[in-house]
């Protein structure tokens, strides 16, 4: 390993000893939690359109009291009634409705379950609460504590199937309609709110249409769930946003333009809604509720609905599924951004080289250990050239070291003339000195796109292999008696293989490596650095770099039978003498003016320190 690669792995080192800093939790007061609750004054006014979470106008039902139209007016139809559920199942989910408000109750995902192998519920009653507020003559009302009339298109609902179900309000030749249509596959809900007449009862130019979710835990490591979960939104110009995932403090951001979708993301799975025009702006929270362990993160988004499009019937539609990367591309412009990719530097191998290799080869081979060992063959083989080029550009290094030896000890401590000395030595030999290094650079993007794609791969999530019961997160070799910090208490048995070939890999590479002192070792501290980043990540992420190891050494190996070091030297040596009296380039003379202008400052700033002492 060259004195560039090594610099590489610093990089490399640095961004990941940052990352682990930032993912790590620190022990903080309990954040004062976001008021939620929807509290009920009497008629003051609330601008939707502010994104108030606290909706401290809204008048809620009075079934104590008896002259509802006075109060309510229109509205007093929907204030008493009974609360009853529906209950759609299709292929991929369950759907439960209520009469109450004709909103979205509970939904259970089939195909799915918890950490724990219990049924996965992405939202009930409890953990989900949806508020609907219109500004009337009346105040404000909160029609999601209305009781509406159901009915039903269907009772079953498969494959190819689909079906409806109308909640609607009469009041006095006037409704409130709620239509949604399920497919019989898939995670979607497609929802139309339409009023019909009112325009003289209801005077605001918006709803404020407000959801509550306590994302509900499901995976096995917590702390990795809630720094995974956050509220992600796309603006109608197309940017997509999210507040901050890592914080442990209340996060809040008030949104002026308009917006397309807002999706509470979780790391596997989101609950979204996506609108057909667009939402008039809001705001969005979220807190992290520090001494609950079976909720992830409180999360709220108010939104303001142009009352014009209610009229005319608005369109929307849910998203209550997992975080399929394939799947989401199909659900609206960037939805698919709630899988997070990594960032734009790397986030196109992703994109456009790993996933489509990745569902390719899922498509025909069922055990995910071994597409791993697939994507990294693939992977090495395509990069196969650079990696030859880089050991050729360590190879000619270790034949010039006897010369860079002697150079050295006959300059002394003169570094500005070993400097000189040492290109006019790789100008003669025609050795390019940073030739190791821009191989390694260009394997990066795929080293660090890795990081991204497997622990955020749903596809891994309770798929095993070998003794790893779950790829997507970390396995368990065996359980320390104590933890230790920035490790754990558990011992991951593939990082702990992907540490060890690391060690034998950076002992092989140093065999042909002209590097010595310090940055020798380095190389060795490397592997012990990223043990401790990786225990607790993705377990097919450390699978990954283990296999990635062991082929590059074998790699490595072969190319060695096929170099032959004398020849390197021979040519070397006939370079040499070819270029003896060979006129320098533009660019090499340009480079050693710099050099010697450089020196050159350098030797004035000294003798100006010296007179000034």
């Amino acid at each position: 390993m060259d004195r560039n690669q090594i610099i590489g792995f610093v990089l490399m080192a640095i961004l990941l000893i940052g990352y682990m800093f930032i993912f790590e939790q620190p022990e903080e007061p309990v954040a004062e939690p976001v008021n939620t609750e929807i509290t009920s004054p009497d008629n003051g006014q609330a601008d939707p359109a502010q994104g108030n979470t606290n909706q401290q106008a809204t008048i809620a039902p009075d079934t104590s009291q008896t002259n509802y139209n006075e109060q309510y007016g229109v509205f007093a139809a929907g204030v008493s009634g009974e609360e009853s559920d529906i209950t759609i199942e299709n292929d991929q989910a369950t759907f439960v409705f209520s009469t109450r408000g004709g909103l979205l109750k509970e939904v259970r995902l089939k195909e799915f379950t918890t950490w724990q192998k219990e049924p996965l519920i992405l939202l009930n009653e409890k953990s989900s609460q949806q508020t609907l507020t219109l500004q009337t003559t009346k105040g404000n009302i909160n029609i999601s504590d209305l009781y509406f009339n159901a009915s039903r298109s269907g009772t079953t609902v498969s494959g190819t199937d689909s079906t409806t179900v109308t909640f609607t309000l009469p009041m006095d030749g006037s409704s409130i309609v709620h239509t949604y249509k399920i497919g019989g596959t898939g995670y979607e809900v497609k929802h139309n709110m339409k009023i019909n007449g009112l325009q003289n009862t209801i005077i605001g130019n918006e709803m404020s249409f407000v959801w509550l979710n306590e994302m509900i835990r499901q995976e096995k490591n917590l702390e990795d769930e809630r720094n995974k979960s956050t509220i992600i939104y796309r603006t109608l110009s197309e940017e997509v946003d999210e507040l901050k995932e890592i914080s442990q403090s209340p996060e809040s951001e008030q949104i002026a333009e308009g917006l397309k979708w807002v999706a509470f993301n979780q790391k596997f799975f989101n609950a979204g809604i996506i609108a057909e025009k667009s939402f008039n702006g809001g705001m969005v929270t979220t807190e992290v509720p520090l001494n609950d362990t079976t909720i992830v993160k409180g999360a709220v988004m108010n939104l303001a609905v142009p009352m014009g499009d209610i009229y005319a019937g608005a369109d929307f539609k849910y998203y209550l599924g997992p975080n399929n990367f394939k799947g989401l591309k199909k659900v609206a412009p960037d939805y698919e951004d709630n899988v997070y990719m990594g960032y734009k530097a790397v986030s196109w191998v992703n994109k456009l080289i790993i996933v489509n290799l990745f569902y390719s080869l899922e498509s025909v081979i069922g055990n995910y250990g071994v597409i791993i060992i697939i994507i990294v063959l693939i992977i090495k083989l395509c990069l196969f050239p650079l990696s030859r080029k880089s050991y050729l550009s360590m190879a000619k290094m270790k034949a010039l070291k006897p010369e860079l030896d002697a150079m050295k000890e006959r300059l002394g401590g003169d570094q500005q003339k070993m400097q000189q000395e040492q290109m006019k030595l790789y100008r003669e030999v025609g050795v390019n000195p940073i030739s190791g290094c821009l191989p390694v650079l260009l394997q990066m993007p795929f080293l660090f796109a890795m990081f991204f794609f497997f622990p955020n791969s749903i596809e891994l999530r309770g798929e095993s292999f070998l003794w790893a019961t779950d790829l997507s997160t970390y396995d368990v070799l065996f359980y320390l008696p104590f933890e230790i910090p920035y490790y754990g208490s558990h011992v991951s048995g593939f990082t702990l293989l992907m540490t060890i070939s690391t060690i034998l890999y950076t002992w092989s590479n140093n065999q042909v490596s002209t590097v010595q002192g310090p940055m020798k070792t380095i190389g060795y501290v490397m592997p012990i650095i990223f043990m401790f980043v990786l225990n607790s990540y993705s377990s097919g992420l450390s699978f990954y770099y283990f296999v990635s190891n062991i082929v590059t050494f074998g790699q490595q190996t072969m190319i060695r039978r096929f170099v032959d070091e004398d020849k390197i030297r021979a040519t070397l040596e006939e370079n040499k003498k070819k270029n003896a009296n060979k006129k320098k380039s533009k660019f090499q003379q340009r480079l050693e003016d710099a050099m010697k202008a450089s020196q050159e400052a350098q030797k004035q700033k000294q003798q100006q320190q010296k007179k000034k002492k």
